[in-house]
């Protein structure tokens, strides 16, 4: 009887546990396809909504900008109503939002949903992380890889989805309406495997102190300058394309194997360097191959383009789920470390914000993306000099902890 109620026990746990891991995955898709279902239609959202090129960069900028300004406010929030509730109602306001683009016509309406989408996934990224940590302790590389490869894999799907479904629709409102359908589940499925928010941590006075340590600037300045890359390429890599005559597909595609390298990065590399305590070697790597990428574009965007955007996306992906991973071993507390971890997104996502716009107007000013590529790789460099004090023997004495006793043999 004992042994058939702890197999029982068993299953009930192995249950719940997978449900968790596709509520981590889940969640995680749903955060970039409105950022990369824009490029591919951009010729159909500028024909009907009046904007222009600066204009278009700014749905892509208003999300992530807000994604920075936001994230600063995570801890203050799982303080407030607990970081359960924040990510389901976040998970609400982007399908509200995706749902409220079949009616968008204007300009200031798609900036508006824009601002929305921006405002879900900034609770979203600001708190998840910290749950990852406090739900899966002992494999908090791992999880995070899958939720920073399905975040990834997200955009694929977006860049993907949105001309097919615009092109079968025969109205772009339709490619990018669609969104709300997988955040609406996703909300659903937080609420039925997110455990209720019982101690609520002090988020403000946490945050406050975070803001004084050199280190939590040193991440945001890595995070911000490497998805600044990011950035760029989902707002201009399409139209990039479009411009030597592309089509919205044709160009959507090249986004989307961007995604895919994105996201098999994402889940690999974590897993490689698990057992490594230093990232820094497969961070140097995803820098290597972001580089390899926008030097390609520069020198010989025609050769084997699909090439240079699945290079691209894994340098990208990878530097992103090992930034992430980074933040988190820096504090034992989850609470603390999911402080560290929205505090460096809240910089870095501010910071990712600009580059879209500066590369916008380098191509009104040049007649073409050249000067903007060159601005990328000069943001490669710059990171490859920060993460070198990104050592492991360093996180404690940054983060004001005690080092750790020697272990006597």
């Amino acid at each position: 009887m004992g042994d058939a109620m702890n197999g029982q026990k068993g299953i009930e746990a192995t249950s719940s546990r997978v449900l968790m891991l596709a509520m981590v995955a889940l969640v995680g898709l749903n955060l970039r396809p409105f950022i990369t279902g824009i490029g591919p239609l951009a010729a159909g959202v500028r024909a009907e909504t009046g904007l222009g090129t600066q204009g278009v960069a700014l749905l892509t900028l208003v999300p992530i900008l807000l994604m920075g300004i936001l994230a600063f406010a995570g801890p203050s929030l799982q303080a407030l109503i607990g970081a359960s509730r924040a990510v389901i109602a976040a998970l609400a306001i982007l399908a509200l939002a995706s749902f409220l683009r079949l009616f968008v016509s204007t300009g200031f309406g798609m900036i508006g949903t824009a601002a929305l989408l921006g405002l879900g996934a900034a609770v979203v990224q600001a708190v998840f992380p910290g749950i990852v940590k406090r739900q899966f302790p002992g494999h908090v590389s791992l999880v995070m890889g899958l939720y920073s490869s399905m975040l990834m894999g997200g955009g694929a799907v977006g860049a993907q989805l949105a001309p097919l479904i615009a092109t079968a629709s025969g109205d772009w409102h339709f490619g990018l309406a669609w969104m709300a359908l997988p955040a609406l589940i996703a909300a659903v499925l937080a609420l039925a495997c997110l455990p209720r928010d019982a101690v609520r941590p002090q988020g403000m006075n946490a945050a406050a102190d975070l803001l004084k340590r050199p280190r939590t600037w040193l991440l945001m300045a890595c995070f911000g300058l490497v998805n600044g890359g990011y950035s760029t390429a989902v707002a201009w890599l399409a139209p990039y394309y479009q411009e030597q005559g592309w089509t919205s597909g044709s160009s959507g595609g090249l986004l989307a194997v961007m995604a895919v390298g994105q996201a098999l990065s994402a889940l690999l590399l974590p897993a490689l360097a698990d057992k490594s305590a230093d990232r820094r070697p497969w961070l140097w790597l995803t820098l290597a191959m972001q580089g390899a990428g926008f030097a390609g574009l520069i020198l010989q965007p025609g050769t084997a383009p699909f090439i240079l955007a699945l290079l691209l996306g894994a340098g990208l992906g990878g530097s992103f789920s090992l930034t992430m991973i980074v933040a988190l071993e820096h504090l034992p507390d989850p609470a603390e470390a999911g402080a560290l971890s929205a505090m460096m997104q809240g910089g870095g996502f501010l910071v990712a914000a600009i580059p879209p716009w500066i590369v916008a107007v380098l191509h009104d000013m040049t007649g073409g993306f050249r000067a903007g590529w060159l601005l990328h790789l000069a943001c490669i460099a710059i990171v490859t000099v920060l993460t070198f004090r990104l050592a492991p023997r360093s996180y404690a004495p940054a983060m004001r902890l005690p080092a750790p006793e020697p272990v006597a043999v």
